[in-house]
C-alpha cells in the first residue's frame, strides 16, 4: 500500500503540473491566433497561413508538456518559461511565413524584421527573470535556446526564398540541428558545453545579419557577402566547441575508467 502511494504521488503531481501549465499554453495559443490573424489581415498571405501558425504552436505545446513538466517551477510553466513562451507567440507566426510561397511582398519582409527584432530584444529577459526568481532549470535554458535556433532556421529560409542568397544560407539556421545529428554518430558531441559569451554573441550577430539580408533595401551582392561572413563566424564558433568536446571526451573516459 505504501509502495503504491509512493509510485502514484509523482504521477499525480506531474498530472497536476501539466494541468496548470495548460492554462499558460491556452493563453499563448490565443496570442498566436491573434498574431496570425492580424498578419493575415494586414498582408497578402495564403488562406492556410493561420493554420500553419497554429500547427507550429501545437507542436511546441506538445513538446513542452512532454519534456518540461517535471521542471516547471509553477504556477503554470513558471515565470521565466512564461516569458519564453510569450516570445514564441511572435517567433512561430513569423516562422510560418517561411512556409508561404516565395517572393513575399516588401511590406511582409519589413513586418518579419520588426517582429523578429522585438523577439530578439526580449531574448535574455527570461534568463534575468529566472535568476531573479531563483527558477533556473535545464528545461528553461533548453527552451530558450531551441526557440532561438528555430527562429534562425526560419529567417535563413526566408532569406533564401527571397532569392537574394543561394540555398547555402540555410546552413546558418541548420548548423545547430546538424550538430545534434552529428552527436548521434559521435557521442563526444553530446557532452554538455560550459556557458559561453562567445556563443551568445555569435548567435546575436547571425540573427542580426539574417534580418539585414532580408531587408528589401539590401542588394543581393551585399546580402551574400554578409551571409558568407556570418556563416564563417558560425563555423568558427562551432569548431571551437567541437575541439573542446573532442579533447574533453578522452579525458572523461579516462576518469571513468580510473
Amino acid at each position: 500500500m505504501t509502495t503504491l502511494a509512493h509510485n502514484t504521488g509523482p504521477r499525480r503531481w506531474a498530472t497536476t503540473t501539466r494541468r496548470r501549465a495548460a492554462g499558460d499554453l491556452a493563453v499563448a495559443l490565443v496570442a498566436v491566433l491573434v498574431m496570425a490573424v492580424m498578419t493575415r489581415w494586414l498582408f497578402e498571405v495564403s488562406h492556410t497561413y493561420v493554420a500553419k501558425s497554429i500547427g507550429l504552436y501545437v507542436g511546441l505545446a506538445a513538446l513542452i508538456l512532454r519534456s518540461g513538466s517535471d521542471e516547471f517551477t509553477g504556477p503554470g510553466v513558471g515565470p521565466a518559461n512564461r516569458v519564453t513562451l510569450g516570445r514564441s507567440t511572435l517567433v512561430l507566426p513569423i516562422s510560418a511565413l517561411a512556409l508561404e510561397p516565395p517572393s513575399l511582398p516588401d511590406d511582409v519582409q519589413w513586418w518579419i524584421i520588426a517582429v523578429s527584432t522585438v523577439a530578439m530584444i526580449c531574448d535574455g529577459i527570461d534568463g534575468a527573470v529566472a535568476r531573479r526568481t531563483g527558477t533556473n532549470t535545464v528545461f528553461g535554458a533548453r527552451f530558450d535556446m531551441e526557440l532561438d535556433s528555430f527562429l534562425a532556421l526560419a529567417l535563413s529560409t526566408l532569406v533564401w526564398r527571397s532569392g537574394k542568397v543561394g540555398l547555402w544560407i540555410v546552413l546558418i539556421g541548420a548548423f545547430r540541428y546538424l550538430f545534434v545529428v552529428a552527436g548521434w554518430l559521435w557521442p563526444a558531441l553530446t557532452v554538455k558545453l560550459p556557458p559561453s559569451q562567445r556563443r551568445k554573441t555569435v548567435c546575436v550577430v547571425n540573427s542580426t545579419v539574417l534580418l539585414i539580408c532580408l531587408a528589401p533595401i539590401i542588394s543581393s551582392s551585399v546580402a551574400s557577402a554578409a551571409a558568407a561572413a556570418a556563416l564563417l563566424l558560425l563555423t568558427w564558433s562551432f569548431a571551437v566547441d567541437i575541439r573542446w568536446l573532442a579533447i574533453r571526451a578522452p579525458l572523461s573516459r579516462r576518469t571513468a575508467v580510473e
